[in-house]
């Protein structure tokens, strides 16, 4: 469905989107991933035909998005990040208005409309203004504009920004129902969001694609390491070097203090269980100790491993 190659954005002072190459096969749920200024927003805009590349091609179901700019955007649905919507019209009439710029015309446009009114949860606002809809409300006549034309690529930037957890969990839901029937690209800062509803990810870091897999398979080498959460009722400093110094540890981090206590997080290194040695120096020391687990490696974890990582060496 996506296929692009070498694609490059330059600008006067910096380099935006670096040569980078990938596709997405129909039916995939693709997470686009990468921290602020990654080069994410930029790429989307140059597959949806609203900025040129400075090199490199891209196409979407087979056609060029710049030699066959309108054929190829027929086959897009794009949200933006920031939706922008018309306050001034009634949700329905906004949505045949916009049916009606992308083409459609009589039952067909009535058609795409009540379709996305329905899947979207528009039904009971559907008269209203939009001036007058929450920012819950709005996201979700935003992805009915994108749906309207029954595009075979949804392309969303950021859907669920300034959601509340509610209003998430159902976006969330909505996302993968339209999964059964559409190709999508999401890109979003919400990882638990993406381990939930995507079959692969793509990670951008300074324009370059630095991570393309399955969620499970990037996190699968950092789950041979562990993080370990303790718990311990000493001097911070003193703690945090001891503990440093066990064999095997990569790093030491101080999370948070609770009175006396403070709670540590510990990165170790791969196939190394270091929890023997953090017990016995809490008893060497007299050292109180209430609390010590393992937690497995996220996707949130793979993501801050791979980008930092990245960034250090660059």
């Amino acid at each position: 469905m996506i296929k692009v190659s070498k694609l490059s954005k330059q600008y006067v002072e910096r380099t935006a989107v670096n040569n980078i190459s990938f596709e997405v096969e129909s039916g995939e749920i693709v997470g686009f991933l990468g921290p602020n200024g990654a080069g994410k927003t930029t790429t989307i805009r140059m597959l949806t035909g609203y900025i040129p590349p400075t090199s490199g091609t891209a196409s979407i179901g087979g056609h060029d998005v710049f030699s066959e700019s309108i054929k190829a955007r027929q086959k897009i649905g794009y949200m933006p990040e920031n939706v922008p919507l018309y306050d001034d019209m009634r949700v329905r009439e906004y949505l045949r208005f916009r049916a009606e710029l992308k083409g459609l015309r009589g039952q067909e446009a009535r058609q795409g409309v009540n379709e996305a009114v329905e899947l979207c949860g528009l039904k009971q606002i559907r008269r209203q203004m939009i001036s007058s809809l929450s920012k819950g409300y709005r996201q979700r006549v935003g992805l009915a504009d994108a749906l309207v034309n029954n595009p075979e690529l949804l392309i969303l930037d950021e859907p669920t920004n300034g959601l509340d957890p509610n209003q998430i969990r159902r976006f969330r839901e909505l996302i993968k129902q339209l999964g059964i029937r559409h190709t999508i690209l999401i890109s979003t800062h919400i990882l638990s969001e993406v381990e939930m509803t995507c079959n692969r990810v793509i990670i951008l870091n300074e324009g370059k694609i630095i991570a393309n897999g399955n969620p499970n398979d990037l996190s699968s080498e950092l789950r041979s390491a562990h993080t370990i959460s303790i718990e311990l009722k000493t001097s911070e400093e003193i703690a945090k070097d001891l503990i440093s110094a066990i064999p095997g540890i990569k790093k030491v981090n101080k999370e948070h203090q609770s009175g006396d206590w403070t709670h540590f997080n510990i990165r170790t290194e791969p196939d190394t269980d270091v929890r023997e040695s953090i017990v016995h120096l809490a008893n060497t020391q007299k050292w109180p100790l209430r609390e010590i687990r393992t937690q497995h490696a996220t996707l949130e974890d793979a993501f801050v491993e791979i980008t930092q990582s990245n960034t250090s060496n660059s």
